[in-house]
């Protein structure tokens, strides 16, 4: 049987469908004390994280627990956002320590910080500055925004896009609740020729009072920015029945074989709530058909499932 060729020849890349997504999960996390011992106790090894940076604690603490979770087995990436970052020597320093402790894996943003540190105002110019030092990193993992910014006008954002995939290998996206919008921004990336696999940004079973304790946590300036940039994330965690992460996991796996660009995996945004997100992923697994020991290579499968549906208001989320 012949093989499908794009029109520069090359092997076509087959569509990605449901079990593809739920096969590549990757899990955010946040840098509080309990997170360790909860990822610890609840997530295999073989799911990767990424752990995010709070303006309060700053990126040392990220790096810290980045660190830890890395000794323990996990895949992690810290977030590096720009916008902290003093000068040149402070990317140096945070490049070596990964280097050091053997972290490959990053995902570079602009951050949140109303007014930067030094020079660095967005990604583009930190995965620069990244580049000049020559970084240790394999996956570099860059911001995608299907549903726009809420204050950085959409010109700007698509040619953020397109300078800064040359210095990444993936893109995992904000929170979009409507997946034919996902695959229409996914389709425009790739008539951009913009081919970076993207990683779908999405909230797991989190409750309401999880939510506001966790937005409580991280500040009231950067909650406000937080939920400004997340289109209707608020309401959908605060109706009863509002959100499931179920249904807009299937949409998503529908649109991606759709061929809408070059989906490839689902970034849940767990608030924490680790205990839970990884019953609902075991669930998708079994519901796509997929072992336990074939989405956790080498790991134990956790408890049982918890056998109600998302009871609670599931859910969570710069250029």
């Amino acid at each position: 049987m012949s093989t499908e060729l794009d029109a520069a020849g090359a092997p076509r890349r087959r569509p990605a469908d449901l079990a593809d997504l739920v096969r590549n999960i990757s899990y955010e996390v946040m840098p509080f004390k309990s997170t360790e011992q909860a990822v610890l106790e609840h997530v295999p090894t073989t799911v990767p994280l990424t752990v995010t940076v709070t303006e309060v604690k700053g990126i040392s603490t990220t790096l810290d627990l980045a660190e830890r979770l890395h000794r323990a087995g996990y895949t992690v990436a810290p977030h590096l956002p720009a916008r902290q970052f003093v000068d040149d020597a402070h990317v140096t320093d945070v490049v070596e320590r990964l280097r050091e402790a053997g972290i490959r894996s990053v995902f570079v943003i602009g951050g949140d910080a109303p007014n930067p540190a030094g020079r660095f105002v967005d990604a583009y110019s930190l995965l620069l500055a990244m580049k000049e030092i020559g970084h240790p990193f394999t996956e570099v993992g860059i911001g995608g925004y299907p549903e726009g910014h809420g204050h950085i006008p959409q010109e700007a954002i698509d040619r953020a896009i397109r300078q800064k995939a040359p210095l990444a290998t993936r893109i995992l996206t904000q929170i979009c609740f409507d997946a034919r919008t996902t695959g229409s921004w996914a389709a425009g990336l790739a008539a951009d020729r913009v081919e970076l696999p993207i990683h779908i940004g999405m909230p797991g079973p989190v409750n309401r009072q999880k939510l506001i304790r966790i937005t409580a946590g991280i500040g009231l300036g950067q909650s406000a920015r937080f939920l400004q940039k997340q289109q209707g994330l608020l309401w959908r965690f605060l109706l009863p029945g509002g959100y499931d992460p179920t249904r807009l996991a299937k949409r998503l796996g529908s649109v991606a074989a759709g061929g809408a660009g070059n989906l490839r995996g689902l970034h849940i945004f767990t608030f924490n709530e680790l205990a839970g997100t990884e019953r609902w992923r075991q669930r998708m697994l079994a519901a796509v058909g997929i072992r336990p020991d074939e989405g956790m290579p080498g790991t134990t499968p956790p408890g049982p499932a918890d056998p109600s549906p998302a009871t609670s208001t599931t859910q969570k989320g710069a250029a």
